[in-house]
């Protein structure tokens, strides 16, 4: 009893300390910017106080959505990589492991060559682009008629591959001045374009993908286990991977579809998350999310503070997770993980 109180004193401890961080995240982030914004200000703002007509724009029409963007996307990928890590498996699982990322990398490409970027088309091209690659994956599982998780990570493999032929020919036949930029810009990930339309018009899939994942929480914990466990517990092993892998696909397209190539976030909120509670269940799936919305925010806090042209959320993302890996490599190591 003593163990499991314990256990769950550690549990409340890091929920507390994860949402301590992501409120204190969001207010910097509310202030930090090409137009600051005072905490007395911010505090005018919320309490309907009298503020300047442009500090009150800047933060209804750019601040509000860009933050609210960047605690969806880091909830979003932190949640999703926790769902990869326990499905397949394997600490290194990420949301491009079955294509996702690659496949919207593609479909965003295309938009950007055969339509110019025309606002929303880039968005709509990596969604479609996401979604179908991940589709491809499952049809190309079916054909085998296997129900390893490896066939699926094969599978993402070679859509991946494919995918990056089809970006690698587009980016020779694009061109240089008007397509290659934007395409790179896009891989790099941004929240600087994001607004409020953006926002509404991704929100619906997301939370669709988002509450469909944490309902389905028990049938993921099983899906850690081995096929024969999972039978026995009367645990209808394809269709349920496959809607799981179809809504965390949904979330992560959403996702990126807006905001570009986000790397790590998806990595390493799960492995913090289990650092903290030593545990990988439903509550490693809640913590990763509120971890990967305070790396998000953290992040583009960063990017937008760190120099005057404001730089690619994914290299900050990136410098966090790095270190964050290099350390989870030597505990294993020490065989302390």
């Amino acid at each position: 009893m003593s163990g499991e109180k314990q256990r769950t004193k550690r549990v409340c401890a890091a929920y507390l300390l994860a949402a301590a961080a992501l409120m204190i995240a969001v207010t910097v982030s509310f202030c930090v910017g090409k137009y600051p914004i005072s905490p007395q200000e911010l505090l005018a703002l919320m309490t309907g106080g009298e503020v300047k007509e442009m500090t009150r724009k800047v933060f209804f029409t750019l601040r509000v959505s860009r933050t609210w963007m960047a605690v969806l996307s880091g909830a979003g990928l932190g949640l999703a990589g926790a769902v990869y890590q326990i499905i397949f498996k394997n600490p290194l699982a990420s949301p491009d492991i079955i294509g996702v990322s690659s496949g919207a990398n593609l479909g965003a490409a295309v938009a950007i060559v055969a339509v110019n970027g025309v606002m929303g088309s880039v968005a709509a091209g990596a969604f479609a682009g996401g979604l179908l690659a991940v589709a491809l994956v499952m049809l190309l599982v079916r054909a085998t008629r296997s129900t390893a998780t490896s066939t699926y990570v094969l599978a993402g493999i070679i859509i991946s591959a494919l995918s990056k032929t089809g970006i690698m020919l587009l980016k020779y036949f694009a061109d240089s001045e008007a397509h290659l930029a934007a395409m790179e810009y896009w891989t790099m990930g941004s929240l600087a374009a994001v607004t409020a339309s953006r926002v509404w018009e991704i929100l619906p899939y997301w939370t669709v993908g988002f509450a469909g994942l944490l309902l389905l929480h028990r049938q993921i914990q099983l899906l850690s286990l081995n096929e024969e466990e999972c039978q026995a517990l009367g645990v209808r092993l394809k269709p349920v991977r496959r809607t799981v892998l179809a809504l965390s696909t949904l979330l992560v397209a959403a996702i990126i579809s807006v905001t570009g190539l986000i790397s790590f976030v998806g990595l390493i909120a799960p492995h913090i998350a289990n650092l903290m509670i030593r545990r990988r269940d439903t509550h490693t799936m809640l913590l990763s999310s509120l971890i990967g919305a305070v790396v998000m925010v953290a992040s583009d806090i960063l990017a937008r503070a760190l120099y005057a042209a404001e730089l690619p959320v994914s290299t900050l993302t990136t410098l966090i997770g790095v270190p964050v890996l290099v350390w989870f490599m030597c505990r294993r190591k020490e065989g302390r993980i």
